[in-house]
């Protein structure tokens, strides 16, 4: 079948308009959104928004949840003000010259009246522009004032003071430092050898000063029951001096059933309690031959 090249082309119309409104509701769409989302925000919980607008701050704090701000010159920075706690490591010297190392764990919190005063001065993370470095002054500071034995021993008071010395450098009301808790606490070898060598001869001379102590308890318990003894044997003579019928009654209950012997007479006389009688010889008795007579001569 042949092929007709005479046909004419046709012409398709398009009509520019329907295209035209939906590229011009998308635009409008698009524009909307945008403006809501630069005049609008939305401040998690635990947070305060310092709002910002052309460089300047403004002084309030935006509370957390959604609000709106004007559009396109105006950003609302985040700050925390929960409580938050950060560890860091601290090298320090006793007043003995003696390096003693150990972990800071620093716990505090922003308060909603300084989140914009924070924000204006101090630039990046709280923490490690402000907190920080007057905690590790406030334990340098203590710890130069002990020894490291001191250090060691009295943690919690050494804990104390750097916390209270760390509130008044920072300020009370201008960020509020909860806690400052001390954690593995190290010293050089030698001398963490000379203060385990110098416990081991606490501990001896507090054992030999017991030892001593109860020697003197018991020395002075033996000096007072001979006293009492003493003073026992003193009254037991006033009572016989005065009622001679006191030996009697001894005699009668330290009697053994025997007949007491009489020694001299009158006021001379004694009582002699009898010895008690031989016992019987376990020898058998021998039995006496009659002696052999010679016999007679006769006459």
């Amino acid at each position: 079948m042949a092929k007709n090249w005479n046909t004419p082309p046709r012409t398709i119309t398009v009509n520019p308009a329907p295209i035209l409104r939906t590229l011009g509701i998308a635009v409008i769409i698009f524009v909307v959104i945008v403006f809501l989302s630069t005049a609008t925000y939305i401040v998690q919980p635990g947070y305060r928004g310092v709002a910002v607008t052309l460089g300047k701050v403004d002084p309030a704090p935006r509370a957390e949840g959604f609000g709106f701000k004007q559009p396109f010159i105006t950003a609302i920075r985040p700050m925390s003000v929960r409580q938050q706690t950060r560890s860091m490591q601290a090298e320090c010297y006793s007043s003995d010259l003696q390096q003693v190392k150990m972990e800071v764990h620093v716990l505090y919190r922003i308060p909603e009246q300084s989140v914009v005063k924070i924000f204006q001065q101090f630039a990046g993370e709280p923490f490690d522009n402000l907190v920080a470095p007057r905690v590790l002054e406030a334990i340098k500071e203590v710890a130069a004032t002990q020894s490291a034995e001191q250090i060691v021993k009295k943690r919690q008071e050494v804990k104390t003071k750097a916390l209270d010395l760390a509130r008044k450098k920072i300020g009370p009301d201008f960020l509020q430092l909860a806690d400052v808790v001390l954690y593995n606490l190290t010293l050089s070898p030698e001398l963490e050898q000379a203060i385990e060598l110098k416990m081991v001869q606490e501990q001896e001379a507090a054992k030999a000063k017991f030892t001593q102590l109860k020697a003197q308890i018991e020395a002075d318990t033996a000096i007072i029951r001979a006293k009492g003894e003493a003073e026992a044997i003193g009254v037991r003579g006033q009572a016989l001096k005065a009622n001679p019928a006191f030996v009697k009654l001894e005699m009668i209950q330290n009697w053994n059933g025997r007949s007491p012997l009489v020694v001299g007479s009158g006021e001379g006389a004694h009582l002699m309690l009898q010895p008690p009688a031989q016992p019987a010889s376990a020898t058998p008795n021998r039995q006496v031959r009659p002696t052999p007579q010679a016999p007679q001569r006769r006459q």
